[in-house]
């Protein structure tokens, strides 16, 4: 693609020949790019919060019962997950509960980058549970890329490529794969992160 077919693009409109390759470049509608109506991502990235069903409210942490689990610390070591001795996390019992993830499936990573600062500073705490791999499109995945742990928020586009968004939109771009390059790349999702904590990386001043 160069920039003279872009530039065409917006002169003449995108080619009906090359609707379904490029939206699925793009990961947006087929149906945005040709008219612009209608929502642009096949589902919205940014995720609308679910509504408590009746009877159903956030559990505050002073109200929990108290029981702490603890959640091994792991490292990648030659691109398999390695417990680190004697480095936990304790989670609350009835908040891992509340989320449906079971603490035999949790583990706790190191922030490895800071594509999702501020949300996810680097170097923040992770909790993932690892028994959650399917797409669930805006939420936020641990993954293994080439053996390197990244972490992203996925979303699926045509033909089941995956992309890849970061919250620092401004400095790391949109990155898609297909399911040929998924697999030459040995890029598979470890989990989904569900919590994160850090400490503030200065004094207020």
């Amino acid at each position: 693609m160069s920039a003279q077919h872009v530039n065409n693009w917006f002169k003449r409109g995108v080619p009906l020949a090359r609707l379904d390759e490029l939206a699925e470049l793009f990961c947006v509608n087929r149906r945005w790019l040709h008219t612009g109506d209608g929502p642009k991502h096949p589902t919205s990235i940014l995720r609308q919060p679910r509504q408590p069903e009746a009877g159903e409210g956030l559990v505050a942490v002073s109200t929990m019962d108290g029981r702490l689990l603890p959640v091994p610390l792991h490292e990648l070591h030659e691109g398999k997950l390695v417990p680190i001795k004697g480095k936990y996390l304790r989670l609350p019992a009835q908040a891992l509960q509340k989320l449906g993830v079971a603490a035999s499936q949790t583990v706790c990573m190191i922030m490895p980058a800071t594509n999702m600062a501020p949300l996810i500073p680097g170097n923040a705490l992770l909790a993932i549970d690892l028994s959650l791999t399917d797409v669930i499109e805006g939420e936020t995945y641990a993954l293994l890329h080439n053996g390197t742990l990244r972490v992203n928020c996925l979303s699926l586009g045509q033909s089941g490529t995956l992309c890849l968004h970061s919250h620092d939109r401004r400095n790391h771009a949109v990155e898609r794969y297909t399911p040929a390059q998924l697999r030459s790349q040995d890029l598979k999702i470890l989990g989904w992160v569900f919590h994160w904590s850090h400490f503030r990386q200065k004094r207020a001043e």
